[in-house]
C-alpha cells in the first residue's frame, strides 16, 4: 500500500492559520490541564505519604488514632515513655523522643490587615522541642537559630515562608543588624546622644527583616526557614512546645514520636496495653500518613474530575476546529483517491496532519507548565505541597494530546469517506 509523504501533512498544516491556532489552542489547553490535575493529585498523595519516617511509631491518646489533631495525652507521657521502653535510638544519651502539640490556628504577617469575619487562614502550628529534628530527618534548619522558650519566636517551612514574603536574605539581614548594633553598643560612651542613636537603629531593625507573624493575633518572631521539601512540614510552622501550651490554654500534648532502634511496634502496643492509666494508641508513623492519603482520596478525585470536565470543555473546541479543518477538505479527499492512494493511506496521512497540529500545542503547553507548576507551592486544608512536573505529568499530557489527535481526525475523516468520489469532486467546498 502506497502512503502519502509525511511532508505532505505538515505542509497542510499551515494552510489555515486561524484553524491551526484554534486547534493547537485547544490541545494546548487540554494538556496544560491535564498536566496541572496529575501534577496536584501526585503532590497531595506524595507530600501526605513521604511524611511519615520508617521506624518512627506515633503515641496518640486511645480512640484518635486518625487525628493527631483531636489527640490528647499527658505531658508527662514522654518522660515514661523515655524511661520505660527499651529499643529506641539514642545519640549521646539523648533518646529519640520528641513531645509535640498539633494545634491548626490562623497566622498571618503582621503588616497584613485583620481578616474579615471568619475567613481565616490556617495553618498548621507545631509545638516542639529539639528533639523534634532527631524523629523527623525530613526536616533541616536551613537558616536561622532555633527558636528560644518563652520569647515568641518561631520556625516556619519553606512553603509557609514564601507564601508569608519570607526569605533567607532576611535573616542575613538580621545578622549583619546585630553585628551592626554590637558594634554601635561596644563603641558607644553614656551621653544621651549615642544612647538614642542606638536606641533608634535597634527600632529601625527591629522590622526591618519583615520577620513577625501573628499566630492566633499573637505577636511571634520567625527565627529561621526548615527546609523538608515535598513532605507535610514544609507547610508549617514550629514553636517551642511549652509557649503554645500557654497560647492554647492546655496542659495536655497531642502525640509522642519516637524512632525505634532494636524495638519493635509490638514492643510499644505491649507497653500501651500494660498502662491503660494512660490511655495511649500506638500506629506506626507511615502507616498513620497511609491512612491520611486514603481518607483524602476523594478529594483527590474531584480534582481530576474537575480538571478532566474542563478539559473535556477545551478537547470539544478542538474536535469541532479540527472537523470543520476536515469537513473542507472533501475535494482533496476524492482527488487523493483518484491519484492512486486508498482509503487507508488517506486516513493514515490525515490522523499524522492531526496529531502535529496538536503537537504544535502540546509540546509548548508542557514547557510552560513546566516553567509555571513545578516547584508551586499549593495550599490545601492547613497544609501547603509542592507540585512536581514529573516523567508522569509529562506521560500524561502526551497521552491526552495523542487521544485528542486521534479521536479529532477519524470522524470527520470517515465521514467524507463515505461520500462518493464524483459528487466530492464537484463540491464547492476546497
Amino acid at each position: 500500500m502506497k502512503f502519502l509523504p509525511l511532508h505532505y501533512a505538515t505542509r497542510n498544516i499551515g494552510r489555515s492559520p486561524l484553524r491551526l491556532a484554534l486547534t493547537a489552542g485547544g490541545g494546548a489547553i487540554v494538556v496544560f490541564l491535564v498536566v496541572s490535575a496529575v501534577a496536584s493529585v501526585r503532590a497531595l498523595d506524595r507530600g501526605i505519604r513521604a511524611s511519615g519516617t520508617v521506624g518512627n511509631v506515633m503515641l496518640l491518646g486511645a480512640g484518635s488514632e486518625e487525628s493527631v489533631e483531636r489527640s490528647e495525652i499527658s505531658a508527662s507521657t514522654p518522660g515514661v515513655l523515655a524511661a520505660s521502653i527499651r529499643g529506641m535510638k539514642s545519640l549521646g544519651g539523648a533518646a529519640f523522643i520528641s513531645p509535640e502539640l498539633h494545634v491548626p490556628l490562623p497566622l498571618r504577617r503582621e503588616d497584613q490587615p485583620a481578616p474579615v469575619g471568619n475567613a481565616r487562614d490556617l495553618v498548621m502550628v507545631r509545638g516542639i522541642e529539639p528533639s523534634a529534628f532527631m524523629v523527623h530527618p525530613q526536616a533541616r534548619l536551613s537558616i536561622g537559630r532555633l527558636p528560644e522558650i518563652g520569647r515568641a519566636e518561631a520556625l516556619v517551612g519553606r512553603s509557609l515562608a514564601a507564601r508569608l514574603d519570607i526569605f533567607d536574605k532576611n535573616f542575613a539581614n538580621q545578622d549583619e543588624n546585630a553585628n551592626a548594633s554590637t558594634t554601635i553598643h561596644s563603641q558607644a560612651d553614656n551621653s544621651p546622644a549615642t544612647h538614642s542613636a542606638a536606641t533608634s537603629f535597634n527600632a529601625h531593625n527591629s522590622h526591618a527583616s519583615n520577620q513577625e507573624i501573628l499566630i492566633d493575633d499573637i505577636p511571634f518572631t520567625v527565627t529561621g526557614i526548615i527546609d523538608a521539601p515535598g513532605v507535610a512540614i514544609d507547610g508549617e510552622a514550629w514553636v517551642p512546645i511549652s509557649d503554645l501550651l500557654v497560647l492554647t490554654k492546655r496542659q495536655t500534648i497531642s502525640v509522642a514520636v519516637i524512632s525505634l532502634d532494636s524495638a519493635d511496634i509490638g514492643d510499644i502496643e505491649m507497653f500501651a496495653a500494660q498502662r491503660p492509666d494512660l490511655e495511649l494508641a500506638a500506629i506506626d508513623e507511615p502507616a498513620y500518613y497511609a491512612g491520611l492519603a486514603k481518607f483524602f482520596k476523594p478529594v483527590q478525585i474531584l480534582i481530576a474530575v474537575s480538571a478532566l470536565i474542563v478539559a473535556l470543555g477545551a478537547m470539544l473546541g478542538g474536535l469541532n476546529a479540527l472537523d470543520a479543518a476536515f469537513a473542507s477538505r472533501s475535494r482533496e479527499i476524492a482527488m487523493l483517491q483518484v491519484l492512486g492512494y486508498s482509503r487507508a493511506a488517506v486516513i493514515a496521512n490525515l490522523i499524522q496532519e492531526s496529531i502535529i497540529t496538536v503537537a504544535t500545542g502540546a509540546i509548548p503547553a508542557l514547557i510552560i507548565a513546566a516553567l509555571l507548576l513545578d516547584g508551586l507551592g499549593v495550599r490545601f486544608s492547613m497544609g501547603i505541597f509542592s507540585l512536581r512536573v514529573d516523567a508522569a505529568c509529562v506521560a500524561s499530557g502526551l497521552a491526552a494530546g495523542l487521544v485528542l489527535g486521534l479521536i479529532g481526525s477519524v470522524p470527520p475523516t470517515l465521514r467524507c469517506l463515505h461520500a462518493d468520489i464524483p459528487s466530492a469532486l464537484k463540491s464547492d467546498l476546497v
